[in-house]
């Protein structure tokens, strides 16, 4: 299955040396001031790419700091209930973000990765303005499947979509679904339950990592976003440090509103 990554390997690598690069060291020494920004565009679009019950919309209300279901319009502005690829989710209580859902690619289905591969063309950074582009592509993997590996579809997507210049960061969303064999694992080898408890999710993130194909993507891993204090910070880490233009970037961070950190280093930057 996975002899296509070394065809993609070049697209999405993402050096980080030796550990997570810090986001102010990729920042200019002066930056627009937010209503300078917003004239320019006032909006920052995601596309979020996973199949069904793959914790997408869990994760957009963490990151709006909502547990309201988003509303969702069509080009014409008006509110639609059923799934478009083309249709606007937007949250009410943070409207800077537009988020465009799809629904992922079953195997052997041609029709909605085409649809998928040219929304993205027609979305990229050459073709349209910068208020109607695709800013980040977000794809969520849920690991709450035994055994869970890439499927073809997703093969597919990473080998043959061409994303251009649009970054694209893997989020392996329910990844507390991995702590059970590795607690157990823990136990075993004689660890206490109170310790193998504060353990666990570290040697989860270690135990995945150690996988081949994770070194050839930008990735995160989200567990228990299903919780009311879930963390989306390294999400909002991971994204604004992916972006390579300054004034995305700058658009990202002020529209967020999970990490504040973020925010202060772009204030004590300018």
């Amino acid at each position: 299955m996975f002899g296509h990554w070394e065809q993609f390997r070049k697209k999405f690598l993402i050096n980080r040396g030796s550990g997570t690069q810090r986001i102010h060291t990729l920042l200019p020494s002066s930056l627009m001031d937010a209503s300078q920004l917003r004239e320019k565009f006032d909006r920052f679009r995601i596309l979020v790419v996973g199949r069904a019950n793959a914790g997408k919309t869990t994760i957009l209300q963490r990151v709006c700091k909502t547990q309201e279901n988003p509303e969702i319009y069509n080009s014409a502005g008006k509110k639609r209930g059923v799934h478009d690829i083309e249709n606007e989710m937007v949250f009410r209580n943070n409207p800077g973000f537009v988020f465009h859902d799809s629904r992922g690619f079953e195997a052997g289905g041609h029709s909605e990765f085409d649809k998928v591969k040219d929304f993205i063309a027609r979305r990229s950074k050459e073709r349209c303005s910068i208020g109607d582009r695709i800013h980040v592509i977000w794809y969520c993997i849920p690991m709450d499947e035994d055994g869970r590996s890439f499927t073809e579809g997703e093969v597919k997507f990473f080998s043959q979509c061409d994303t251009g210049k649009i970054p694209v960061i893997v989020l392996f969303t329910k990844f507390d679904a991995l702590y059970d064999d590795e607690f157990a694992e823990l136990i075993w080898k004689g660890v206490s339950r109170k310790d193998a408890e504060v353990l666990v999710p570290q040697h989860a993130k270690e135990a995945f990592a150690s996988g081949p194909q994770l070194k050839l993507l930008c990735h995160i891993c989200l567990p228990d976003m299903d919780k009311e204090d879930a963390d989306c910070g390294p999400l909002i880490e991971c994204t604004a440090e992916t972006l390579d233009d300054d004034t995305l970037k700058q658009m990202f961070v002020s529209t967020q509103r999970i990490n504040l950190e973020v925010c202060m280093r772009y204030a004590v930057k300018k």
